[in-house]
């Protein structure tokens, strides 16, 4: 079991790494082709669209075929095309590159949680999910931390060769584990997440990933603008930062959340909802700090991080419990759709969309240069305390539909495996 979670945490380690790439060399890709911030906003949004239906199709081969082939052709998919990407000459081909990535990364998601749902019992679940998925914040510090000052050293070029290079280690490890039997849940009809509570928690997913994909692209952007950090410091300040709030977040979730499922059915859901509620206060503070007070501001805006991240292991293993075994895939793949479609490819957009026109509101008319820049992304910001406090409204109304106990938790208790 160790070798498997091990192996599927570091292929999500470097899925997230790869995804967030783009995020430490924003400024050198807008200096070099030209970009607005919407036409920066717009490779993550396309990035998201071409993710979410990718994976409707690889979330049902994920329930019904080999999901260690299935995730050793989506790494190598993924990781060249982001190898490629360092060939772009202009933005149409950087484009391209990053559409073939997000089809290869379309698998990790689906087939990796199929494949923890069958591993691991459903008391230990929230402490798994929450292991896997700290794979997100740990993958963005490493991103930042290492694209950053790569980026400044050799090129943005040279960033995206050393993110695509540990592929070549992970591919061949696929083939070396033991994938565990699908569980068989008797009288299980391969569906039930049509429920109330799903549905709930699958809005709730949108708002998470506008907040974070918003928060993930634009603030190395905020830091070098609006409080003078260089490329390196920002990419340094702010992925060591949301790497070790964001672990730190996980592992509380995943301990807590495994706790409190033992007495409150839903104790998962309602956790992460006063998570999600508790993020808003430091992310509205830290984008409140004056220009300069650079410290205060990273401070916060990891906090506030750390907090939001504590949603993955409670909710992802809260969509297992709901889910029956043989459905889990393509359970995922279609939250996943509403996800990124309603969340992550409109959250940078928009956010670029906002930072422009207030930049253009600060320019007066006249030419927008780096100054209003500055302050229109600065406006731009407080979109993402004011939609942690929607997310927290959003689980707090799926906790509601929760009844006492889970259908599925219970049938896997009298389960066996084949």
């Amino acid at each position: 079991m160790k070798s498997s979670l091990a192996a599927l945490f570091l292929i999500n380690v470097l899925n997230f790494y790869d995804r967030q790439a783009l995020s430490a060399i924003v400024e050198p890709l807008r200096h070099e082709f030209h970009l607005t911030d919407a036409q920066l906003g717009g490779l993550v949004t396309m990035f998201t669209v071409i993710y979410a239906l990718a994976g409707l199709p690889l979330g049902r081969l994920a329930d019904t075929g080999s999901r260690k082939r299935l995730l050793a052709s989506g790494v190598a998919v993924w990781t060249g095309l982001t190898a490629m990407g360092a060939l772009a000459v202009n933005y149409v081909t950087l484009l391209a590159t990053r559409l073939g990535v997000g089809i290869g990364e379309a698998v990790c998601a689906p087939a990796a949680m199929s494949w923890i749902g069958d591993l691991v019992p459903a008391g230990q679940r929230s402490r798994a999910m929450a292991g896997f998925m700290t794979a997100v914040p740990l993958g963005a510090m490493l991103s930042l931390v290492i694209s950053g000052p790569v980026a400044q050293a050799w090129g943005w070029r040279a960033a995206l060769l050393v993110a695509a290079a540990p592929g070549l280690v992970l591919i061949p490890w696929m083939f070396f584990l033991a994938e565990p039997a699908r569980t068989v849940v008797k009288g299980a009809s391969g569906g039930n997440f049509r429920s109330p509570v799903f549905w709930w928690i699958t809005v709730s997913g949108a708002l998470l990933n506008f907040v974070v994909y918003s928060f993930s692209t634009f603030v190395p952007a905020f830091l070098t603008r609006y409080h003078g950090l260089s490329v390196a410091q920002s990419g340094i300040w702010s992925g060591f930062g949301s790497g070790g709030f964001g672990v730190l977040g996980g592992v509380v979730a995943g301990f807590a959340g495994d706790h409190l499922v033992r007495t409150r059915p839903k104790g998962r859901i309602q956790l992460a909802a006063v998570f999600s509620l508790l993020a808003a206060v430091p992310f509205f503070a830290a984008i409140r700090v004056a220009s300069g007070g650079v410290a205060a501001s990273i401070a916060l805006l990891m906090i506030g991080y750390g907090l939001i991240q504590t949603y993955y292991g409670l909710i992802y293993a809260s969509i297992q419990d709901i889910v029956e075994p043989g459905a889990r895939g393509i359970a995922m793949a279609t939250y996943f759709v509403a996800m990124y479609l309603g969340g992550a490819s409109w959250g940078p957009l928009l956010t670029g969309k906002l930072s422009d026109h207030f930049a253009r509101e600060a320019a007066g008319g006249g030419i927008v240069d780096e100054a209003a820049r500055a302050i229109g992304l600065h406006h731009a910001m407080y979109v993402i305390p004011v939609l942690s406090v929607a997310l927290a409204g959003v689980l707090w109304a799926a906790q509601a539909c929760v009844q006492r106990g889970t259908r599925v938790t219970q049938k896997e208790k009298s389960s066996t495996a084949v």
